[in-house]
């Protein structure tokens, strides 16, 4: 199990929503280990994947593509060159942005004019049986928000301030895979649940579980959105 694994019905919704033309210079923010960059690059010109974490850019690899690159960076401030990317995407890669404005800002200068930005981010926690589950076995946790895109109007203020225009948001009804059987999906969990809620997420996981796996629902949006006419000041 992985990261790629648990979200694989939303890879596919995604990569559907972004709508990629062999034409496009792709920027994929918050790539992980570059799933999301290989598949752009199979279709686009080039594909550059930014994460801040040199743990995970260290995993990803091209797969023998010769148009994809991964960089270890801070997408609020690395001097990505001007104008130079046709398309930004993100799989739940731009909710953690100490300050979402600047950081936004910044993608925005590195677009062209005519380009895009598509990413999937999560829908509020309550709307998302996964989180929900979790926090009822372990309770709240602390660090970083995963939820923090989850609002529209909040959204749209944030990518308005940062020089983007017709925000549009899409819903997204997948479920998330933990596994293929309550082991699995126990084992998967460790990685940031500890083993004192095993118990009660075996339950959960038991109720879940399915002839394909486990499976958990949850809510996301598809925010579309494009530069606007102004390049904000910095």
């Amino acid at each position: 199990m992985n990261y790629d694994d648990e979200l694989r019905r939303h890879q596919e919704v995604l990569l559907q929503a972004i709508g990629l033309r062999p034409d496009d210079q792709v920027l994929d923010i918050g790539c992980g280990t570059g799933e999301t960059t290989r598949q752009a690059a199979r279709t686009a010109r080039s594909a550059l994947g930014v994460d801040i974490s040199a743990a995970a850019i260290g995993r990803a690899t091209t797969d023998g593509l010769g148009n994809v690159t991964f960089e270890c960076a801070d997408v609020q401030q690395h001097p990505f060159p001007p104008a130079s990317f046709d398309l930004a995407i993100s799989r739940f890669g731009t909710m953690f942005f100490a300050d979402p404005v600047a950081a936004f800002t910044n993608v925005r200068r590195a677009l062209r004019p005519s380009g895009r930005l598509v990413m999937m981010v999560w829908q509020a926690a309550d709307r998302n049986e996964w989180a929900v589950e979790i926090r009822r076995a372990i309770g709240e946790t602390g660090g970083p928000n995963a939820f923090s895109l989850a609002d529209p109007p909040t959204v749209t203020r944030i990518l308005q301030a940062a020089g983007f225009t017709d925000v549009t948001f899409t819903e997204v009804a997948e479920p998330v895979y933990y596994g293929p059987d309550v082991p699995a999906a126990l084992d998967w969990v460790h990685g940031w649940v500890p083993p004192s809620a095993d118990d009660q997420l075996s339950q959960t996981f038991r109720v879940h579980l399915r002839d394909d796996g486990v499976w958990l629902d949850s809510r996301a949006w598809i925010v579309k959105s494009r530069p606007g006419g102004r390049l904000p000041d910095l």
